[in-house]
């Protein structure tokens, strides 16, 4: 049977975050090393730090929070998706892919061998089009995962895209890192933090590739 591959990016100190939310800072309160009896450290980042999940809540006033996530929307099949586009991701990609209601779908761009390897944010990474989240939240997919920071651009209608997919029932991974994943069938888990009414948390995501 395949092995499983994870897909999350690790926490550290001063990793790569979305310019506006609060950096990551791990401490060490007990340290065995100074004569404490155990080591235990405090976390501070924002809650959309690395590989997370975002909540309906996030985006839309009144929507659902992480914890209501129903555990069948991020354990299951799942399909990754190659995108050639370096700027965007377009219908014109998805569309031959006869992607289907129901659907668990992961993009795998240029983000994944390129923009997590600099600590520095990338303001160019590739992003769902407009026209690529309207066409997802048509067709009623599951959930949408993407290999960088944000389904939607930096600079252009991040917001826009968040509520297309958030308001038509798509939960939202962000942060994978796709860079071992070749495109095909897998199973899929990514489990968030269980915040009571969060707009997102982060997410261990891992893959199996399914047996043909």
């Amino acid at each position: 049977m395949s092995e499983w591959i994870d897909v999350s990016v690790p926490v550290y100190n001063g990793m790569v975050h979305w310019p506006d939310n609060p950096p990551v800072e791990i401490r060490r309160m007990l340290d065995m090393d100074r004569g404490d009896v155990c080591n235990v450290s405090t976390l501070s980042f924002g809650s959309h730090t690395g590989t997370h999940m975002d909540a309906p809540v996030h985006f839309i006033s009144g929507g659902k929070g992480i914890d209501e996530m129903p555990l069948d929307a991020t354990i299951g099949s799942a399909r990754v998706i190659p995108i050639s586009n370096r700027e965007k991701i377009l219908p014109e990609e998805l569309i031959p892919q006869k992607i289907q209601s129901g659907e668990r779908i992961l993009f795998k761009t240029s983000n994944s061998s390129i923009a997590w390897k600099s600590s520095t944010f990338d303001e160019n990474f590739v992003y769902l089009s407009k026209e690529a989240a309207q066409y997802l939240a048509s067709l009623r997919i599951k959930i949408v995962g993407v290999d960088y920071l944000s389904v939607g651009g930096f600079k252009k209608d991040a917001a826009d895209i968040h509520r297309y997919l958030l308001g038509a029932g798509i939960w939202i991974i962000e942060g994978l890192n796709l860079s071992g994943v070749e495109p095909g069938n897998y199973e899929l888990v990514s489990l968030p933090i269980k915040i009571r009414g969060g707009d997102g948390a982060p997410a261990r995501t891992i893959l199996r590739k399914m047996e043909q």
